[in-house]
């Protein structure tokens, strides 16, 4: 989803969250740094979760992500 001059994987308007799945591409990028730090200024989350994450442990991501939407898990 287009925010800006950036993409993300997922949005929540609403409640102003974003949720990326990162792969090791992502690891200590600067770029991402760069893009985080101007969504955050725009008023948004980010929670970010490795691919392996969501793979192995997909209700604890989806309890994360509600939890941060301030919604009941």
């Amino acid at each position: 989803m287009p925010i800006g001059k950036y993409i993300v994987d997922f949005v929540c308007f609403e409640h102003r969250l974003i949720v990326e799945a990162d792969g090791s591409q992502h690891a200590e990028s600067v770029h991402d740094q760069v893009r985080d730090q101007w969504l955050e200024a725009q008023g948004f989350t980010i929670v970010r979760f490795w691919n392996v994450e969501i793979l192995k442990t997909p209700q604890i991501v989806q309890d994360t992500i509600l939890a941060r939407a301030g919604l009941p898990c």
